[in-house]
């Protein structure tokens, strides 16, 4: 019934800019754009590409709109979270009779490219999921986007090397993680598929993933739990106030060439010290990659019994302490770097200090 993420929608205070940067710092290609030459009254929007990933960014034309009210409050954040659903009906339906709060029901909108279906469910904060019903759609996006050309250039794979979204990790408020993961099991049908507490010298958390039987939707729930200091999840609870996306994570097949490419775009990555790579053969073993050009581009490894995976993350990209980015690179792995998670907590927290938010 739920077959995987159809796009994630930003709402953002500028979304050509955002556009324009996610363009050119991270490889993506426009796709198409909406907006008063489209028919739309209230907003406008910006769609980019990269492999299966689409990026949808929206901005208010209205200051009263309640687009222009989830800016003021969270920042610049993920709003929707949409999911591609073979019948948008009985999905919605489904959804109701688990619980969930409807936004939106189902509606048709449709244009000379066919028709899609969509609905909207509520979910932690202010943070939904549109139910997307796309099988009789032949455009670029969805009705009421015209298509928005790429710049010249090298075939996007080989200037961003994104490939699909391997997860979006999202904060809930303390003491209701148990409840969310309950809801993903009722409403969605997943699966608890990781399960990982973190305590270090100054904060801590508590996570939990679940996961679609298919495994193309993975969703890292995680509330603060009691330590001596503010944790990330703390952090980006005050900035966003209230739950919501923490971070976004990209599948790549060469991480390496993935983040020279972000690195030449602009983007910063979190450091990790030098003492994390002097064990990381003997905890990790063999793998296909040079662990100098892992410890020189500040790549993490991890291994579970079925192989290892790489990740990296960036610093927050956008002007509050809150949303940042992964990259992610699956050797047959299927868990999230359980034993990174130390080591980017207080890489973390080092970011944290510096921001005197710790």
């Amino acid at each position: 019934m739920f077959q995987g993420i159809d796009h994630i929608e930003f709402y953002v205070g500028n979304a050509l800019a955002t556009a324009y940067f996610y363009t050119n710092a991270l490889g993506f290609r426009p796709l198409a754009e909406s907006g008063l030459e489209t028919g739309a009254r209230d907003r406008q929007s910006f769609v980019v590409t990269q492999g299966e990933i689409r990026l949808v960014f929206t901005n208010a034309l209205d200051p009263q709109s309640p687009i222009a009210d989830s800016v003021r409050l969270h920042g610049d954040a993920i709003h929707d979270i949409a999911i591609q659903v073979d019948d948008v009906d009985r999905a919605f339906q489904h959804c109701l009779e688990q619980g969930a709060r409807a936004i939106a029901g189902p509606a048709t909108s449709e244009d000379a490219d066919g028709v899609v279906r969509r609905a909207t469910i509520a979910t932690f904060g202010d943070t939904v999921h549109s139910l997307v019903q796309r099988n009789e759609y032949r455009g670029p996006f969805l009705p009421g986007y015209r298509p928005r050309s790429g710049r010249a250039g090298a075939p996007i794979e080989e200037r961003g090397h994104l490939c699909a979204v391997d997860h979006i990790a999202c904060c809930v408020d303390r003491g209701t993680l148990t409840d969310w993961v309950g809801f993903y099991q009722r409403v969605f049908g997943f699966s608890e598929v990781h399960h990982e507490d973190v305590v270090t010298e100054r904060s801590a958390m508590n996570s939990r993933v679940v996961g679609s039987a298919n495994g193309r939707i993975k969703v890292p729930l995680m509330e603060p739990a009691p330590a001596r200091g503010r944790s990330q999840i703390e952090e980006f609870l005050d900035y966003h106030h209230g739950g919501g996306a923490q971070h976004l994570a990209f599948l790549s097949e060469d991480i390496r060439a993935a983040v020279r490419a972000l690195q030449a775009g602009g983007l910063e990555f979190l450091e990790t010290p030098a003492t994390y790579y002097d064990t990381l053969a003997a905890r990790v073993g063999t793998i296909d990659e040079s662990f100098a050009d892992l410890a020189a581009l500040n790549i993490l490894a991890d291994r579970d019994r079925w192989g290892y995976l790489l990740q990296v993350f960036t610093r927050p990209v956008t002007g509050r302490p809150t949303a940042f980015l992964e990259v992610v690179q699956r050797h047959g792995a299927r868990g999230f770097g359980g034993g990174n998670v130390r080591a980017l907590f207080e890489a973390v927290e080092r970011a944290q200090a510096a921001r005197g938010n710790l």
